[in-house]
């Protein structure tokens, strides 16, 4: 998979072309993420009289725990929800998938998604993909994964996986492949999510983040 939106999800047997949708290729359902034993299960958003301007989240348990203003509007909570759930799953992903969880988080990827019909021979990081988020080579049952992806939501990584295990059942963008996507249902969260990296990382100047803006607390702008 491409970092350039109008590129691709690479494989290199045959090439493939994939961070667009094809005309006329069916859009998935958007849905809830899947588990991995880290991600989060219930949302529980606690509102606080005394909060003034941070947010904060934190796991407990199978539970996310998000604090919030009590003054924050039902549209700011749901925004700030998904802005937390997306930080917190970013850290849980680039502290704890190395190659080992990688290649179980595929199988149990294949197993949810695909029936457990891929079977990859290998699936680790790469360095050397800066163009790419996802490579695969059907032939060698082989899937790589750009170090880009680190420490972005798992949600999108999944969806790069995903992407991947696909193309080793079907190495083209037809309707069959599209119709495996259908089965993922964050795909169009996690492509809206890619494109806004790649969108990001054209602008002339990029302020970086305060110092406040962690990513189990932040500091909403007035």
């Amino acid at each position: 998979m491409s970092a350039d939106p109008s590129a691709r999800l690479a494989g290199e047997t045959p090439p493939h072309s994939a961070d667009r949708l094809p005309h006329g290729a069916p859009r998935p359902p958007r849905g809830a993420q899947g588990p991995l034993g880290r991600g989060p299960g219930a949302v529980e958003v606690r509102r606080s009289t005394r909060r003034r301007r941070t947010v904060s989240a934190y796991r407990e348990g199978d539970r996310t725990i998000v604090l919030i203003p009590a003054r924050m509007s039902e549209a700011e909570e749901q925004r700030w929800v998904r802005v937390m759930l997306d930080k917190l799953a970013a850290q849980e992903s680039k502290r704890m998938l190395g190659d080992a969880e990688l290649a179980a988080r595929a199988e149990w990827l294949s197993e949810q998604y695909l029936g457990g019909r891929a079977r990859p021979v290998s699936v680790r990081w790469v360095t050397n993909q800066n163009t790419r988020w996802g490579s695969c080579t059907p032939s060698e049952g082989s899937i790589r994964l750009s170090h880009r992806l680190q420490g972005m939501p798992e949600y999108v990584v999944d969806y790069v996986l995903v992407h991947e295990l696909a193309h080793l059942l079907v190495p083209g963008h037809g309707p069959r492949f599209w119709r495996l996507l259908e089965s993922y249902p964050r795909t169009e969260r996690a492509r809206g999510y890619l494109e806004g990296v790649v969108a990001a990382g054209r602008l002339p100047h990029l302020s970086p983040a305060p110092a406040e803006w962690t990513p189990a607390d932040w500091t909403p702008p007035e």
